[in-house]
C-alpha cells in the first residue's frame, strides 16, 4: 500500500510540475534559464572541471544548449547521455559540436555513435542533473524511468541540479539509495547541500 501511495504521489507531482512549466511564457522561461545559466557558470566547480556531463534539454526543461556552447568556448570536454535500448541504463559520449547529436529515444537529442567517443571515467567531472522538481535537501523527482538514479550511483564528481524555483519543494519522497545533488541552482539562488563532498 505504501509503495502504491508513493507512486501515486510522484505521478501527481510530475503532472503538477509539467503543468507549471507548460504555463511559462517563452519570455519568462528564457529569463529564468539565463539566470540559472549565469549562476552555474560562476561556480568554482564549473571553472575547475575538465569535463561537463549534461543532458540535452527538451523544451520543457531548463535550457542546456547555451551551457554546452559555453563549455565548448571554455575548452571543456562535453559529455552527453544516450539511453541504451531496451534497458533503463544510459551511456555518455563526448561531443565536440551540436552536429554530433541526433534525435533519439523520447525525442531527445543523443550522440551519434559513429562520431563520438564513449566516456569510461566517471570518477570526476561536473554533472548537470535534470529534474522536474528538487527538494531542499537536493533530492530530485525525475521522469520515472530511473536513468539518472542508476548513473549517479556510480558518479564520483560534483552533481548540480538545475530547476525553476517554482518547482522546488521542501521535501520529496525518496528511497534509501537515492542520491541528492551536491548543489541546487534556481533562477533565484544557489543552494549547497550539507552532504556536499568537500574533497578535491
Amino acid at each position: 500500500m505504501y509503495i502504491k501511495n508513493i507512486k501515486e504521489i510522484k505521478m501527481n507531482l510530475r503532472a503538477r510540475y509539467r503543468q507549471f512549466r507548460g504555463r511559462l511564457s517563452e519570455e519568462q522561461k528564457s529569463g529564468m534559464d539565463s539566470n540559472i545559466q549565469s549562476r552555474l557558470l560562476a561556480l568554482r566547480e564549473y571553472a575547475g572541471a575538465d569535463t561537463m556531463f549534461t543532458y540535452v534539454s527538451k523544451p520543457i526543461e531548463v535550457d542546456t544548449i547555451a551551457l554546452i556552447k559555453t563549455a565548448f568556448a571554455d575548452h571543456k570536454k562535453v559529455a552527453v547521455p544516450r539511453c541504451i535500448p531496451d534497458t533503463y541504463d544510459m551511456e555518455f559520449f563526448y561531443i565536440t559540436s551540436l552536429d554530433d547529436l541526433e534525435r533519439g529515444n523520447f525525442g531527445v537529442l543523443e550522440p551519434i555513435l559513429s562520431k563520438c567517443r564513449k566516456v569510461t571515467d566517471f570518477s570526476k567531472g561536473f554533472c548537470i542533473v535534470p529534474g522536474l522538481s528538487f527538494d531542499s535537501q537536493g533530492y530530485r523527482l525525475g521522469y520515472g524511468k530511473g536513468y539518472y538514479d542508476r548513473f549517479l550511483a556510480g558518479f564520483g564528481g560534483t552533481t548540480v541540479g538545475i530547476c525553476y524555483s517554482g518547482c522546488v519543494q521542501w521535501n520529496l519522497p525518496h528511497g534509501y539509495y537515492d542520491k541528492p545533488v551536491d548543489i541546487l541552482i534556481t533562477e533565484k539562488y544557489i543552494r549547497r547541500m550539507a552532504n556536499q563532498r568537500t574533497d578535491g
